[in-house]
């Protein structure tokens, strides 16, 4: 019988004959997936005080095991366009290392947090929000943890609704007792003054009843 082959050959390998009994696998991502001619992909603008031109991340998905209750999108490449061309060379370097770590399979998710974790010698920023960014590759981090939340493969954490009243409490006991309006930042929404929390790495700890309590995300100094 006649095979009609639409796309070009590109590489082959052995396939393993399976037991007819064996039931349908998994489908994981791993070296030989083929990419598509077609992959679905999300862009995110960060803008930085570090330069005057914004950058803009594309992360583009494959679908494993569509159709069945696995069905899993995973991240296959990454690519990142900038008019700066400054930090172009180390740029592309990673996102062609992000790809390829992508594309090799198992849990990629760690990717976020080591990217994260780098810190600027120079010094980091505050993006609008009050949040700190340590570095232009820990904001990138941040982008990826944000599409693995997106996709499903970061299962973000919430706050119990116990802790979320709390934080609704002191936000409102904060803004009430305050002298004038002016005392809560239009921009952030939270006090001038506020410090860092170091969970969330937002400017939102103020001090409530004799204890630092963040108002982003409920870390408390006192448990």
């Amino acid at each position: 019988m006649a095979i009609k082959i639409e796309q070009p050959i590109v590489d082959y390998g052995i396939k393993k004959e399976e037991p007819e009994e064996a039931l349908p696998q998994r489908e994981m991502m791993h070296e030989e997936i083929v990419r598509p001619q077609e992959l679905k992909g999300y862009t995110y603008k960060i803008k930085t005080p570090l330069s005057d031109h914004a950058m803009y991340i594309t992360i583009n998905n494959i679908m494993l095991n569509g159709g069945t209750e696995h069905e899993q999108e995973y991240p296959f490449e990454i690519f990142i366009n900038s008019k700066n061309m400054e930090h172009f060379q180390w740029v592309l370097a990673l996102t062609r290392v992000i790809s390829a770590v992508f594309r090799k399979g198992g849990d990629a998710t760690f990717l976020a947090d080591e990217l994260k974790q780098v810190f600027d010698p120079q010094g980091g920023y505050f993006k609008k929000g009050g949040k700190f960014m340590p570095s232009l590759v820990a904001e990138i981090g941040e982008v990826l943890e944000t599409h693995m939340k997106k996709i499903g493969l970061i299962k973000e954490e919430e706050l119990s609704e116990a802790h979320k009243a709390l934080i609704a409490e002191k936000r409102a006991a904060l803004e009430g007792g305050a002298a004038n309006a002016e005392s809560v930042e239009q921009e952030t929404g939270f006090p001038p003054g506020a410090e860092l929390c170091r969970k969330c790495n937002t400017k939102a700890m103020v001090m409530m009843d004799g204890c630092l309590t963040c108002l982003n995300c409920g870390e408390s100094k006192c448990g």
